[in-house]
Parts: structure tokens; C-alpha cells; sequence
């Protein structure tokens, strides 16, 4: 049989079904296409499919010329309906994997999918799981679920393997195509069926010994970011108690051709993957008695950072006489970083929050989101609209915030405009930067 299968994606016939096309899924849904594969994209938001149909984007960075040529091809289709996955020969699962309000990992999403798929698999069918999450996972959550609802066997009956996704959004140096693919099999037949599919459409494929190890690199990705990321965070806050300005010696540090990798601080962790994945691993390392002190205190770190955030507000309308109890305060940037539309676990948000909490009147300026969707966890801002960009509308707040530095705000205007910036990413370097009405942040 696996010949035969390796045969059919040779031939470019072998049906790659993408369940989940966020982030994740509709670029790799347009990875596998543009390298001449069938594809067929399962999504339970009905909106997204219409979009794919439509020749819509609903993701800003990817653009409409991509989604209108899905839209035009007879070899890619879209739908809710997951019955359909029995049409597929590979079922790419990227769908999401948040914490719980306990910051353990939440796996509904992992969880439902398993059991709708469980119920309409069929012999020869090649499972990958794509989420971030914690090792062992696929073993001992996906499998069983899959086995259990089917009636086949892994291994056997159909393959499994895991190859974490490592999407940038809005990254113009690597897109899904040119980043190399880690891939682990629950067998070595499974490991070497998923190769083959991915080497049709991605650089580079780099096979582990098992899914646990595959897990196990996505996580140590992000740890590495994480630790990182509140370090710097850690010597801002340090540095500018000392009148050092944190961002010259990481310019200055960067200089150094050999062991040092530079990392900027910012006001807190976003998107979908940093703010999470090491609490995956923090949660998973007490079933084996092992604590992951040096992972908790970066978390504790980068959680206080929105705080931080707060407290040079504070002290940025005080010496404009100003409570923040009352004031207009304005917030640039929702996204999690630049130029992208992504808001998911933006600090943003967590920004917004404790302003609100203060006292504050909080509007946002976003051109990349110009009205706040649903989110998981903060629907109060729901149906927020973005303001204008305008020299009436932004000299109007009390205290702006440049909580993203997105690309296409007016830095000069913006110093012209406001006499209380709070900088909290270094974006007004250049365009006033050192002025008594710019606070670091």
C-alpha cells in the first residue's frame, strides 16, 4: 500500500485535505496548490469558505491575487462539511491550541477534530497533526481518539505523523514553501509517507526519530524566543531606571559578529505560539516531577510587561498633570506585530484592559484592523472601530500609545501631533526620540 501511495503523490494525484485555514492552514492549503496539488480545506466558520469561493481574502498580508486563483482552480475546493474527509488521501490538522484560564492547555479544538475525523477515516489515509502543543500528544491523545472512533489501527490500517507548523505572518523573506519542514512518524512508513508529501511542495524536510521529538522541537523554538524576548525585557526595565536607553546597547551589542543574537523588547508577548507553547511544556514537564523554573520566570516576565506599560502611562500624564482616571488615551496598534492583521494574544488588548480599569476613555488606531472581530478571550472590545488617522483626531488624546510600529503610521506626524507618547517599541527613534513628551515604555 505504501508504495502505491507514494506512487500517487509522484503523480501529483494524492488528495491533501487542510482542516483549519487560519493562519496556518490557507497558506499551507496555497503551498500545496501552487506545486500542483489537489487540496481540499475544511474550515467550520462558513465565512471563510465563502471568502475561498468568493476569491476573498480574509487574511490581509496573503492578499486577493492568491485567493482568487484558489477560487479559479479545479484542483482546490473548500467546505464545512467533514464528511468530505473520506475523499482526501493526507488530513492536515492546523487548528488552534490556546491555554485554559488556568494557563494549562486547552485541546478542544485537537480533541473535536479527532472525533469528527475518527468517524469517516478510512484505510490508507495519512494523519498529520500541525498544532503547537506538548510531546506526546500525538501518541497519546490523537491515536487513541482516532483508533477508538474508526476502528482501524495506527500503523496498520492508516499512518500518523506530526510536523509543527512555523508560520510568520507577514514575513517577506519566508513564506510556507522555503521554510524547512521538521517531520516525526508514529512508524518509520508514516515518517517517510509524510517526506514525500511535504517534499512536493517545501524546501527542505527534516525527519526525527519519533512525534515526540517533532513536538518536542516546536516547543523548544518557542521557548527560545520566550527566554529571550524576557531578558530584554527584563534589561529594559532595568536600564531605564539606570537613564540607559536599552535599545543603543542592543544596537551597539549587535555589533559583535559572534555570540550574541539580538532581541528587542516590546510590551508583552503575542501571537499564537510565544505567549503559549512554553506553559505546554511547563505543564507537561510535572507529569514527570520536573519543574521548568527557568521557563517561569521568563512567562512571569513577559506577562508583566502590559503592566509595565501602564505604569510609565501613569507617570507620563502626571507630569502633564494629568490623572489617567478620565483622560483620552489612544493605542496604536492592535496587531501583535507589524504590518500584519494578526491580533491573536496581542498584548494589546491586555493594554486595553488595564486602562480601562483605570479609568481611561481607550480608543485604537489600526489601518490593518479597522474593526475588532470576536476573539477568544477579549469579546468586551467586539465591534470597536479603529479612529481616523488625523491631525484633529489624534492631538485630541490625552496620552497615545505605540503599543505595534506598524510600517504605515506617521512617526513625524504623530510627534507634531501629540504632546504624550508612550513608546513601548522604539518606533519613534528618528522622529523626536529624546523630546520630553516621548516616554519609553
Amino acid at each position: 500500500m505504501l508504495e502505491e501511495l507514494l506512487k500517487k503523490i509522484d503523480q501529483r494525484e494524492y488528495k491533501i485535505g487542510v482542516l483549519g485555514l487560519g493562519y496556518v492552514g490557507l497558506p499551507l492549503m496555497w503551498t500545496f496548490h501552487s506545486n500542483d496539488m489537489p487540496v481540499l480545506g475544511f474550515d467550520i466558520d462558513k465565512e471563510k469558505i465563502n471568502y475561498i469561493k468568493e476569491g476573498r481574502s480574509y487574511i490581509k498580508h496573503l492578499g486577493e491575487e492568491m485567493m482568487q486563483e484558489l477560487a479559479g482552480s479545479d484542483k482546490c475546493d473548500a467546505t464545512t462539511d467533514f464528511t468530505r474527509v473520506s475523499e482526501v488521501d493526507a488530513l492536515l490538522f492546523c487548528v488552534p491550541t490556546p491555554l485554559d484560564e488556568h494557563r494549562e492547555p486547552d485541546m478542544q479544538y485537537v480533541e473535536k477534530t479527532c472525533l469528527t475525523v475518527g468517524e469517516h477515516l478510512r484505510e490508507g489515509q495519512l494523519v498529520i497533526l500541525e498544532s503547537t502543543t506538548y510531546p506526546g500528544t500525538t501518541e497519546e491523545l490523537v491515536i487513541p481518539i482516532l483508533e477508538s472512533k474508526s476502528g482501524l489501527t495506527a500503523g496498520e490500517d492508516f499512518y500518523v505523523a506530526y510536523s509543527p507548523e512555523r508560520e510568520d505572518p507577514g514575513n517577506v523573506n519566508f513564506d510556507t514553501s522555503s521554510i524547512p519542514k521538521v517531520v516525526g512518524g508514529h512508524t518509520q512508513e508514516g515518517v517517510e509517507l509524510a517526506c514525500a508529501l511535504y517534499d512536493t511542495s517545501i524546501v527542505q524536510t527534516v525527519p526525527v526519530s519519533d512525534t515526540k521529538t517533532a513536538e518536542a522541537v516546536k516547543i523548544t523554538e518557542n521557548v527560545f524566543r520566550a527566554v529571550n524576548i524576557a531578558l530584554v525585557n527584563e534589561l529594559k526595565v532595568v536600564f531605564a531606571e539606570m537613564d540607559i536607553d536599552v535599545h543603543e546597547v542592543l544596537d551597539a551589542a549587535d555589533t559583535k559578529p559572534f555570540g550574541f543574537m539580538k532581541f528587542v523588547p516590546g510590551p508583552g508577548l503575542g501571537g499564537h505560539c510565544i505567549p503559549i507553547d512554553p506553559f505546554y511544556l511547563t505543564w507537561k514537564a510535572r507529569e514527570f516531577d520536573q519543574h521548568t523554573r527557568f521557563i517561569e520566570l521568563a512567562g512571569e516576565v513577559n506577562t508583566k510587561m502590559p503592566q509595565y506599560v501602564i505604569d510609565q502611562t501613569l507617570k507620563a500624564l502626571n507630569a502633564h498633570k494629568k490623572a489617567v482616571n478620565g483622560s483620552d488615551v489612544l493605542v496604536l496598534g492592535l496587531a501583535y506585530k507589524p504590518d500584519v492583521d494578526d491580533m491573536r494574544e496581542s498584548p494589546t488588548f491586555e493594554i486595553m484592559d488595564l486602562l480601562k480599569k483605570y479609568g481611561a476613555n481607550v480608543s485604537y488606531y489600526d489601518s490593518h484592523i479597522p474593526e475588532i472581530k470576536p476573539t477568544r478571550e477579549y469579546d468586551q472590545w467586539t465591534g470597536t472601530e479603529s479612529v481616523s488617522w488625523d491631525e484633529s483626531t489624534i492631538s485630541s488624546y490625552d496620552a497615545v500609545i505605540i503599543a505595534t510600529n506598524h510600517s504605515d503610521i506617521n512617526y513625524k506626524e504623530l510627534s507634531e501631533w501629540s504632546n504624550c507618547i508612550i513608546d513601548t517599541r522604539n518606533a519613534m527613534n528618528g522622529y523626536g526620540k529624546g523630546e520630553k513628551h516621548i516616554w519609553q515604555a
